[in-house]
């Protein structure tokens, strides 16, 4: 019988003696021929003395677990499988040796060896085996101090290994941080190990076959989920200028007050047990658009200052009617009534505690006489000390009373 695998001998670089294959023993119907061969060990080959006579005889042959009886003349086990057209190969075990005289009643094992890749230590080899069942395959593994494992088909059935878990025996189902001993009748798949436990499968989930600590075949269940995870950051508002005619040049004022947006990352995730492993980015947008702030910058000009009626010769002759106040109260409301509060707290009489600044609006003398003003502005009505600072203003603008208007938002 030819092996069915058509790949080349993989040398197996854990046997002990160096062998290209690793076997173990069937849980065979028949279990005379057990001691002749060696679990995990490379095939064994008997050698046997003088060929029998060539005289009728009946055997049973063994082949990967089947087992019938032949009728034969053959005086050897070579020759019966030349009678019966079977091939040997490099890595297939034959019990006993092909010299080996054949008598009445004789048991004849073959085991044809495949291919197999298992997980060694946590890297993958490439070994050939004539196990009957995964279990045999990575318990035989086992035993010789190796961490193995073997990825289960997603059939879990003949479509992958062409090997069952057990035959008539224990495995350990391990999942979602239990294990659950189960006993199998027969020829028993990893399918039926899982059923036994309870344990159903997504499609993603990943499975394999290992050893417990006692030996134990062992399948061991990893969740595996597919999903997706959201990262946001904020992003910054513009401040944009606008001109306004309805404002004087040199007002400016917030019309828009600016809110900030967010962006939005999704990344598609594969997590395993629980623990995120991968992440892709699958988009990156702008969730929420920021909000500009705006502001209104003014461009309307403004009035020229009325003129000052000329003093008569009867006003200049008398100084003491020229500093008396005029009459007029301060302003009431608007933006001149809230720069005098700031200034002055709205007392026209007021003089800072150095006496360098007079009246509503805290004008110096020199400012004030430059303006137009005669004594001091303290002196002076609240109507003219408010006509005073607007031509002052309107000439050079909120500057001239830098910590009110900033208050105020005028610059």
């Amino acid at each position: 019988m030819s092996a069915p695998n058509p790949l080349q001998p993989t040398t197996d670089p854990y046997a002990a003696d160096s062998a290209t294959s690793v076997e173990t023993a069937p849980p065979a119907r028949k279990r005379r021929l057990l001691p002749l061969i060696a679990l995990g060990l490379a095939p064994v080959l008997v050698a046997g003395g003088a060929v029998a006579a060539h005289a009728h005889k009946s055997v049973d042959l063994e082949i990967d677990g089947e087992t019938r009886t032949v009728s034969t003349f053959a005086g050897s086990v070579d020759g019966l499988l030349d009678e019966q057209g079977i091939t040997i190969g490099n890595n297939d075990l034959l019990a006993p040796g092909p010299d080996s005289a054949l008598s009445d009643g004789a048991d004849i094992v073959v085991r044809t060896a495949r291919q197999v890749t298992v997980d060694v230590n946590g890297e993958p080899q490439v070994v050939w085996t004539t196990a009957l069942t995964q279990g045999d395959l990575v318990g035989s593994l086992f035993e010789s101090g190796r961490d193995v494992t073997l990825a289960a088909s997603r059939s879990f059935d003949r479509d992958g290994l062409n090997l069952p878990l057990v035959i008539d025996g224990e495995a350990d189902v391990v999942a979602d941080g239990e294990t659950t001993r189960v006993q199998l009748d027969g020829e028993a798949y990893v399918k039926d190990a899982l059923a036994a436990a309870g344990v159903e499968l997504s499609p993603i989930d990943r499975v394999a076959v290992g050893s417990a600590d006692d030996g134990t075949v062992q399948v061991t269940v990893t969740r595996v989920a597919a999903g997706e995870r959201n990262e946001t950051e904020a992003v910054d508002f513009s401040t944009v200028e606008r001109e306004d005619g309805s404002l004087y040049v040199g007002e400016k004022k917030v019309v828009q007050e600016g809110a900030p947006g967010e962006r939005t990352r999704t990344f598609a995730t594969i997590t395993v047990d629980g623990k995120e492993i991968t992440s892709t980015l699958r988009s990156d947008e702008v969730t929420t658009k920021p909000v500009d702030r705006i502001i209104a910058v003014g461009t309307k000009e403004r009035p020229a200052p009325k003129p000052q009626p000329a003093a008569s010769p009867a006003a200049s002759s008398a100084p003491a009617q020229r500093s008396a106040p005029s009459g007029g109260g301060a302003p009431t409301s608007g933006v001149w009534a809230q720069l005098a509060q700031c200034e002055s707290g709205g007392n026209p009489s007021a003089v800072s505690p150095n006496g360098l600044y007079h009246g509503l609006y805290q004008f110096s003398v020199q400012t004030w006489q430059a303006m137009g003003g005669s004594g001091l502005p303290s002196q002076a009505s609240p109507a003219e000390q408010t006509q005073r600072a607007q031509a002052l203003q309107a000439r050079s603008g909120w500057g001239q009373w830098p910590a009110c208007a900033a208050k105020l938002g005028l610059i």
